[in-house]
C-alpha cells in the first residue's frame, strides 16, 4: 500500500472519529439513529470516491488532501476557511445538542430526505472530479491547468460549490435538526466570499477564464446566480 493510500485511509478514519465524537458528545447519548445513519451515508460515499480517485486520478486525490485553513496561501482565504471549518463543526454539534435538549423535531421521512441530499451532494462532487482533474482543495493553479467548460461547468462556473451546498444542506436535516439548518445560513456569506475571491484569482492567473465567464453567466444556480 502506497503512502498516498495510507494517508487517504488514515485521514478518513480520523475524520470519522472526530465527527462521531463531536456528534455523540453533543447529543450525550449513542441512542441517536439519525447520527448513525448520517455517518454511514457520509463515509460510505467518502470511501467510494476515495477508492475511485486512488484508481483513476491519484494526483487529484493528493491535491484534495492538502486543504484546510493552513494550506491556503492568501490571508483572506485562511480567514474564510477558518470560518467555514467552524461552520462545519457547527453543522455537526448544533444538531447533537438539538437531539439532547429537544429543541426541534423532524419527521423521519424528512430525515431520510436529508440523507438523500448528502448522497446526492457526494454524487455531484464525483461528477465534478471526473470532469475536472484540477479541483484542488485550495485556491491555486497547477502547472498545466486549463479552463474546464464541459459537463457541469457548461451550466455553472462553480459546480463544486453547488454540489457541496446540497450536501451541507442535507447534513443538519439528516441529523434531524431544524436549528442546524440555520448554521448553514450563517456560514453562507463566507462561502460566497470564497467563491468571489476565487473568481478574481482565476481571472488574474488562468488564461481564458475571463472569456469563460462571458460564456457561462451563472456561478451556482442556472438562471438565478
Amino acid at each position: 500500500m502506497s503512502s498516498l493510500h495510507l494517508k487517504a485511509f488514515g485521514g478518513l478514519a480520523i475524520l470519522f472519529l472526530v465527527m462521531a465524537s463531536l456528534l455523540f458528545a453533543a447529543a450525550g447519548t449513542f441512542d441517536y439513529w439519525q447520527a448513525w445513519t448520517f455517518l454511514a451515508v457520509y463515509f460510505a460515499a467518502s470511501l467510494a470516491i476515495t477508492l475511485y480517485l486512488m484508481k483513476e486520478d491519484p494526483a487529484l486525490l493528493a491535491r484534495r488532501m492538502s486543504g484546510g485553513p493552513f494550506a491556503e496561501k492568501e490571508p483572506a482565504q485562511r480567514i474564510i476557511m477558518c470560518i467555514a471549518s467552524l461552520g462545519f463543526i457547527g453543522l455537526i454539534v448544533v444538531p447533537g445538542f438539538d437531539h439532547r435538549f429537544g429543541w426541534s423535531r423532524m419527521p423521519a421521512d424528512v430525515v431520510i430526505a436529508g440523507d438523500v441530499l448528502v448522497a446526492l451532494g457526494w454524487l455531484g462532487i464525483l461528477v465534478v472530479f471526473r470532469e475536472n482533474s484540477f479541483s484542488s482543495a485550495t485556491i491555486e493553479l497547477a502547472a498545466d491547468q486549463r479552463v474546464i467548460s464541459t459537463g457541469p461547468y457548461a451550466l455553472v462556473r462553480h459546480p463544486m460549490y453547488a454540489t457541496s451546498l446540497v450536501m451541507l444542506l442535507g447534513i443538519p436535516i439528516a441529523l434531524g435538526s431544524w436549528w442546524g439548518v440555520l448554521i448553514l445560513a450563517a456560514i453562507m456569506p463566507a462561502l460566497i466570499w470564497r467563491l468571489l475571491d476565487e473568481e478574481r484569482f482565476l481571472v488574474r492567473n488562468l488564461p481564458g477564464y475571463a472569456a469563460y465567464q462571458g460564456r457561462v453567466r451563472y456561478r451556482l444556480l442556472p438562471r438565478i446566480w
